[in-house]
């Protein structure tokens, strides 16, 4: 089984996006796929459940069969911080309700499976307990989506360098575009296949979902 935490260099670059495209590019070449976002902060009450849109998208991207409870065990009302969201709710967020979540899925025995972070890397949880933490617990390699915008190198090489002084590997990264209109996009990634030593996974192009999906299928045996 192949497990990767998902994370990004800022919220709102795409990482439920290229989340799901990993999944189907790995259910395309015959492998069981699930996703798993453990915890989220912005939920409508739907079907008598709080229902997270990033969850569901990774619930439609799984060829797996599993509820919206498997995938998102967490759901909190507000969109903001969780920590801040759960302490509204009365709720502690623990690295046990994670563990016990994704060893739930890992019983369903995927091929492949992917963790979804929220906002960032560095995020808090609780008072005392940070998401890198929950990363370090599972031993997860980790895939970095780097949202292509101005800002984009300084935002990227400072969350692979806290991910590497956490003690933990960067798998891999995806350039995910996130306007047309990018001022000197091609520079920035150049820069970036530079800096980078982990191997980039994709390019995403944007709105372009069948040319996105084809280039990760190309590039999965960087997963392997």
């Amino acid at each position: 089984m192949s497990v990767f935490f998902v994370t990004g260099t800022d919220t709102e670059v795409g990482k439920t996006y290229v989340s799901s495209l990993l999944l189907q590019a790995a259910a395309s070449v015959g492998k069981r796929t699930v996703g798993y976002k453990p915890v989220s902060a912005g939920c409508e009450f739907i079907n008598g459940e709080w229902s997270n849109e990033d969850a569901r998208a990774l619930q439609n991207a799984s060829s797996i069969e599993v509820s919206l409870q498997d995938v998102n065990p967490i759901a909190l009302k507000p969109p903001i911080a969780p920590h801040i969201a759960a302490k509204q709710a009365g709720l502690e967020i623990t690295q046990q309700n994670i563990i016990a979540g994704f060893e739930h899925l890992v019983a369903k025995q995927p091929d492949f499976m992917l963790v979804e972070g929220a906002g960032g890397w560095r995020l808090p949880l609780s008072s005392s307990l940070w998401m890198p933490e929950v990363v370090k617990a599972l031993k997860l390699d980790v895939i970095v989506v780097v949202g292509m915008r101005l800002g984009c190198l300084n935002h990227a090489m400072l969350t692979i360098d806290a991910i590497q002084r956490d003690g933990l590997k960067v798998k891999g990264w995806v350039a995910n575009q996130l306007s047309a209109q990018m001022p000197v996009y091609q520079d920035n990634l150049n820069t970036l296949k530079g800096a980078i030593s982990a191997p980039l996974i994709a390019e995403i192009p944007f709105s372009q979902s069948v040319e996105a999906l084809q280039r990760i299928i190309h590039r999965m045996e960087v997963l392997a």
